[in-house]
């Protein structure tokens, strides 16, 4: 995701919080969230960091072009 190879503890940091949102978003969609170390809390958790990290890099993007 980062790809000027900087900021690697942001993007666990930024991740792990991803895995959390992903939890909330999917239990509040009536669908499994992570309840343990399984596959469908780890795709549960990807999807949740993936789409926190692309808002923030897109933020953080368009900051650093202004």
């Amino acid at each position: 995701m980062n790809r000027t190879d900087e900021g690697l503890v942001r993007d666990i940091i930024l991740g792990v919080l991803g895995a959390v949102v992903g939890d909330a978003i999917f239990t509040e969609l009536g669908l499994v969230g992570v309840t343990g170390i399984n596959l469908t809390s780890i795709v549960v958790a990807a999807i949740g960091a993936i789409l926190i990290l692309v808002v923030y890099h897109a933020i953080r993007g368009r900051r650093a072009a202004a």
